[in-house]
C-alpha cells in the first residue's frame, strides 16, 4: 500500500539448452531463459547466466540480487568518475506540464547494445547506452491532468517470445505498466506496439478487480512488471488509508504473448477453503482491500516462480474491521508462474497496525548455512528486520524471536498478542528508544522533545497507534524502505539502505476532527498528513517525531546504509547515508554537521569492491568501499537519486554507472535527466 496516490524483467539469453554428453533426455522445451524441461515437465538444468556487460532487469538477474561482476570501475579509480553522457526525458517542457509532481525512479535496463528507460508519463525511451543518443520513442499518451499520487514509473521489463522466429516484430518485447494503469507490450526494435497482445497492444488493468477504484489515484502503477514461464505478473500500488474497503490489490498473471489473464492471486482470500481465510475476522474483513503488492517482484526461472512482497490491508492504523492475523497481508509469498497457486507464504508483521508495508523486492541469493549452499530469499522490511527464508519452503533459515507486544486501547480494536522481534539477523535501524536517547540539537530541543516524550503512548516496539497519540519507531519510512537490498555473492554481504527517524500515529475520532475542520488532508510521507480512514471511527494524523524547531527527538543519524554478513549473522559496517543538505525542504531542521538523512533509493554492489547508492535528500550520489562503508566518491546530481542505479559494459569497453536523477518535485528537488558516469579513457 501507498501514502497518497506513491520491476523487474526476466531476461531471456539468446542461447538454446545443450543435452549433457552421455546423457539422454527427450526435452518438451529448451528456450531462451536457458533451462529445459523433460516428458515429465522437470527443471533438468541452470538458467544460461546473463551476460556480464549487460543489465537486462531491474535488478540486473530476475533473482534480483543487483549485483554485478564488472570490475573496470574499482576501490582504486572510482574517484576518477566522470559525467560521460546525460539524457533528458523533455518532460520538464510546458506540453507535459502535469497536475501532481513527476518523480524519474526509473532503472534503465541494457540488453543487446540497447538501453531501455522510461518516464513518469509512461513514455518509453530506447538509446545507445554509449552516447545516450535516442533511437526510438514511445508515447501512451497519459492524461496529465489526473491528480495522480506517487507520479513514478520505475522501470520496463523485457522478455524473448521462444515460440518467434529470429527477427520478426516483437521477437523481444518490452512491457510497461503505465500509472494510469494500463500494461503495454512494445517491440523493443521500433517501440511500436505489439497488436497482438490484448487489444492492440494493451490490457486494462482495472477489469476485473474485485473492489474498483474509488478514484482515479486509487490505484496506480508504479514498478515495472516481471515475466516468468511466458506469463508476465503485474500488482498495483494502491492509496493508503481512504477506506476500509480500499481498492483490492489482487497481483495477476497475464500471457506474455497473447494479454490473456491467466490467474488472479487475491491477498485477501475470498475462498473458504483457503486455509489463510479464517484469519480474517468480522463480518467487514472480506471486504478489506489493498494488501497489494507495489513494489518490484524477483522470480526464480528454474523454479517457475515468482516471489511477491505483500503490504498492510485498508486501512494502515485501524483494524477493528478485519480482526485476525489478516495472512498474506504484510507477507512474502511464492507464487507458481504458470497457475497463479500459492507455494508458500510467510508473514512478517500480523494484522499490521503501523504501515508496515513489505516495500523492499525480495532478493533471490544463494547462501552457505552449516557448510551446505540454501537457496534463499531475501526480503528487508520496515520494521527494520532482515529475513532470509528457505527459498523451496518459506521457512526462517536461522531462528527466530516471536515474543508479546502492547495491546490496543482503541475501543474497537484487537492488535496481535504477538509479532517477531527477530528474524535470527542483526536489526538494521533501531528498535526502541529511551527517554535518556530522545535528541535534540539544543537543550530546548531536547527539553521539549522530552515533554512529547511524556505525554505520547509509547511501550516499545509495535506500541499500536492511540488516541492520545502514539510514538513509532521504525516508523513507516522504514527500517528498510522500498530501497532494497543488494548482495555480495563474494562475501554473502547484504547492502541495506535504512531510515532511523520516529513517527507520531494520533487517531481522532470522527466527530472531533469534523468539529475542528478547517485543515486539509495532506498526502505527504515526509511532513504532517490527516487521512479520513472512512469506514472507521477514526481521522488519522501521522506526523514525524520533531522538537518545535523541526529538529528530530530522536538522535542521528536520521538515514543510513548497512552491511550485514550472512555468514556471521553480525553487522559488517554501518555508515551515516547523506547529510543535513536539504533536510529543511521537509521541515525538519539540524545544524549543517548532522550526519544521516531521510533516503528514498536502492543500493548497488560490484565485483570491483564498490556499493553505488543515491537515495538521500543531499542529492549526492556516492561510492562506498564494500569492505569497509568508507565513503569514495560523490557527485551533485541535478536533483535527489530517488532510484536505484545500474552499471554495464558498452560496445566501447568503458564501464557505465548510471542513475536518473529525477528527484520528486518536492523534497528531493525536481530534474528530467538520467546521468551516466564512467572513467576517462586514460585512467582504464
Amino acid at each position: 500500500m501507498i501514502s497518497r496516490p506513491w520491476g523487474i524483467g526476466l531476461v531471456f539469453v539468446g542461447i538454446a539448452c545443450a543435452r549433457q554428453p552421455g546423457t539422454v533426455r527427450f526435452f518438451q522445451n529448451c528456450n531462451r531463459f536457458g533451462y529445459c524441461t523433460d516428458q515429465l515437465g522437470r527443471t533438468t538444468g541452470p538458467p544460461v547466466p546473463v551476460s556480464e556487460s549487460d543489465w537486462p532487469s531491474y535488478g540486473r538477474t530476475s533473482y534480483g540480487d543487483r549485483h554485478s561482476p564488472l570490475r573496470q570501475i574499482d576501490t582504486g579509480n572510482v574517484s576518477k568518475l566522470e559525467v560521460a553522457w546525460r539524457f533528458h526525458t523533455g518532460e520538464g517542457a510546458p506540453e507535459f506540464k502535469t497536475r501532481a509532481p513527476t518523480a524519474l525512479e526509473v532503472t534503465p535496463l541494457v540488453f543487446r547494445g540497447t538501453m531501455y528507460l522510461s518516464t513518469p508519463l509512461g513514455r518509453v525511451f530506447a538509446l545507445d547506452p554509449v552516447t545516450g543518443a535516442q533511437r526510438w520513442i514511445f508515447d501512451p499518451h497519459v492524461d496529465r491532468t489526473t491528480q495522480f499520487g506517487d507520479f513514478a514509473n520505475r522501470g520496463v521489463a523485457l522478455w524473448q517470445d521462444d515460440g518467434a522466429t529470429a527477427g520478426p516484430q516483437c521477437s523481444l518485447r518490452i512491457f510497461i505498466a503505465t500509472i494510469d494503469t494500463r500494461l503495454i507490450a512494445l517491440d523493443a526494435a521500433t517501440g511500436s506496439l505489439c497488436t497482438s497482445f490484448g487489444t492492440g497492444g494493451t490490457v486494462q488493468l482495472r477489469d476485473g478487480l474485485r473492489n474498483q477504484p474509488g478514484f482515479a489515484s486509487e490505484y496506480e502503477e508504479t514498478s515495472p512488471p516481471t515475466v516468468v514461464d511466458g506469463v508476465v505478473v503485474v500488482g498495483s500500488a494502491v492509496a493508503d488509508n481512504s477506506r476500509i474497503d480500499a481498492v483490492s490489490g489482487e497481483v495477476r498473471g497475464y500471457d506474455a504473448r497473447t494479454g490473456a489473464l491467466r490467474w488472479t492471486f487475491d491477498p485477501v482470500p475470498q475462498s473458504a477453503t483457503d486455509p489463510a481465510h479464517a484469519t480474517w475476522i468480522g463480518p467487514n474483513a472480506h471486504r478489506s482491500g489493498a494488501a497489494n503488492s507495489w513494489t518490484v517482484f524477483a522470480a526464480d526461472p528454474v523454479r517457475k516462480t515468482v516471489y511477491i512482497a505483500t503490504s498492510s490491508p485498508s486501512v494502515d492504523y485501524f483494524g477493528g474491521e478485519r480482526k485476525g492475523r489478516n495472512e498474506y497481508g504484510n507477507s512474502v509469498v511464492a507464487i507458481q508462474a504458470a497457475t497463479g497457486r500459492v507455494l508458500w507464504h510467510f508473514q512478517t508483521v500480523r494484522h499490521d497496525l503501523w504501515d508496515y508495508d513489505n516495500a523492499s523486492p525480495p532478493a533471490l541469493v544463494d547462501m552457505k548455512v552449516g557448510g551446505r549452499s540454501v537457496a534463499v530469499v531475501l526480503q528487508g522490511t520496515k520494521t527494520g528486520q532482515l529475513f532470509a527464508l528457505d527459498r523451496e519452503t518459506g521457512k526462517p533459515v536461522f531462528p527466530l524471536t516471536e515474543g508479546a507486544v502492547p495491546s490496543s486501547d482503541v475501543p474497537g480494536e484487537e492488535a496481535w498478542p504477538t509479532q517477531i522481534l527477530g528474524s535470527g539477523l542483526p536489526p538494521l535501524s533501531p528498535q526502541s528508544v529511551t527517554r535518556d536517547q530522545i535528541w535534540g540539537p539544543t537543550a530546548e530541543d531536547r527539553d521539549g522533545c522530552r515533554k512529547r516524550f511524556d505525554e505520547l503512548r509509547y511501550d516499545g516496539v509495535f506500541t499500536p497507534p492511540s488516541t492520545r497519540g502514539s510514538l513509532i519507531i521504525p516508523s513507516n519510512v522504514g527500517g528498510a524502505h522500498w530501497g532494497g537490498v543488494a548482495f555480495d555473492p563474494a562475501n554473502d554481504v547484504v547492502v541495506v539502505p535504512t531510515n532511523r527517524i520516529a513517527a507520531v500515529i494520533t487517531l481522532i475520532p470522527r466527530a472531533v476532527f469534523e468539529a475542528t475542520r478547517g485543515r486539509a488532508t495532506v498526502g505527504e510521507r515526509i511532513g504532517t498528513e490527516y487521512a479520513m480512514m472512512r469506514g472507521t471511527p477514526f481521522v488519522l494524523k501521522r506526523e514525524l517525531f520533531l522538537a518545535q524547531s523541526g529538529a528530530p527527538c530522536t538522535p542521528p543519524p536520521f538515514g543510513s546504509l548497512v552491511a550485514v554478513s550472512l555468514r556471521t549473522r553480525q553487522i559488517v559496517w554501518s555508515v551515516p547515508l547523506g547529510t543535513s543538505e536539504g533536510l529543511e525542504k521537509i521541515g525538519v531542521h539540524v545544524p549543517p554537521d548532522i550526519l544521516g538523512a531521510i533516503n528514498l533509493g536502492g543500493p548497488i554492489t560490484t565485483a570491483g569492491g564498490l556499493v553505488f547508492i543515491g537515495g538521500a535528500t543531499d542529492r549526492y550520489f556516492r561510492a562506498f568501499d564494500l569492505k569497509n562503508g568508507r565513503e569514495l566518491w560523490k557527485v551533485a546530481l541535478p536533483a535527489g537519486g530517488k532510484a536505484t542505479p545500474m552499471t554495464y559494459l558498452g560496445s566501447d569497453g568503458r564501464q557505465y554507472v548510471v542513475i536518473a536523477a529525477g528527484g520528486d518535485g518536492k523534497a528531493w528537488g525536481w530534474s528530467d535527466e538520467v546521468v551516466a558516469f564512467a572513467l576517462p579513457q586514460a585512467a582504464r
